[in-house]
């Protein structure tokens, strides 16, 4: 069908509700790596419900709904996660019942066999104060659909990473078994599951989702930069740009400026950069 730049614009997106509580959260956590050491306590406080802590990261998999992709015209076999981020107005809830509104900002055509770029935005409040809770930002790489017809446009510039060397890094190593734990975090595409469906999209094997790395890098600016208090990591962004497989050990190097820290995320055993171009934002 391909994209029409008129009708997908003046989408409207149905609100997505979403009621969770601390078995979600804990979930989440173990997804993105938490749990390995049992005696490590500052892991154990995001994945034991005694005094349970929310990882910040959690925002990107709250009142998220993606039936509407399918509507849009889009190549759903060719679409891939190219930037993602968000901003907390506040702390993570263990629990509640949220509402997510999300809005289509902006297609921009690459041209003919080059994509094209959707942008969204994700506004999540709390239903029963309707008070805001987060602002989730994606672009989705869609890489059948360029030439649509849109107007070339040069797309929104990256976060600069600073040329001096790093200020701190931490490797985490992720587990052979993540990508079926994070999935059950709402994302099934089986390219992380099935090796048939891994295969079929060029890889040897299942690959850790995006949103698994990004989490794993959360966890390395909460360990080093945060003290793991969640409530001190309020935004988090970077561009996808190499997938991880499950078992690989994620090297996180950061950079800090006053309240800012810039970072990228590079896969130690094959020396690619698989997050760049991070900008994470710290409260005082």
């Amino acid at each position: 069908m391909g994209i029409v730049y008129e009708k997908i614009m003046a989408m409207q997106i149905p609100p997505v509700e979403q009621k969770y509580g601390p078995k979600d959260c804990m979930l989440y956590a173990l997804g993105v790596g938490f749990g390995h050491d049992p005696m490590n306590e500052d892991e154990l406080a995001f994945v034991y419900e005694k005094n349970l802590k929310v990882l910040p990261t959690m925002a990107t998999v709250l009142g998220y709904g993606g039936s509407w992709a399918r509507d849009a015209g889009i190549d759903q076999v060719k679409v891939v996660n190219g930037e993602q981020g968000f901003k907390l107005y506040r702390p993570l809830s263990a629990h509640g019942t949220l509402i997510g509104r999300t809005r289509i900002v902006d297609v921009i055509d690459k041209g003919a066999g080059k994509g094209a770029l959707l942008l969204t935005e994700r506004e999540i409040t709390d239903k029963a104060t309707g008070a805001p809770v987060a602002t989730v930002t994606q672009t989705i790489f869609c890489r059948g659909d360029g030439g649509f017809g849109g107007l070339p446009r040069p797309t929104p510039p990256p976060h600069p990473i600073p040329s001096r060397a790093p200020d701190a890094v931490c490797d985490l190593r992720t587990r052979p078994e993540m990508a079926l734990i994070y999935r059950l975090s709402g994302d099934y595409n089986p390219l992380h599951a099935e090796p048939a469906a891994a295969k079929a999209a060029g890889y040897d094997r299942p690959i850790l989702h995006g949103l698994g790395t990004f989490g794993v890098s959360g966890h390395a600016l909460l360990k080093t930069m945060c003290g793991y208090d969640p409530a001190r990591l309020t935004s988090f962004s970077g561009r996808f740009s190499a997938p991880v497989f499950p078992g690989e050990t994620i090297r996180t190097e950061m950079w800090r400026d006053g309240a800012l820290v810039s970072f990228r995320a590079r896969v130690v055993e094959r020396d690619v950069v698989a997050i760049n171009n991070g900008r994470a934002e710290l409260a005082q």
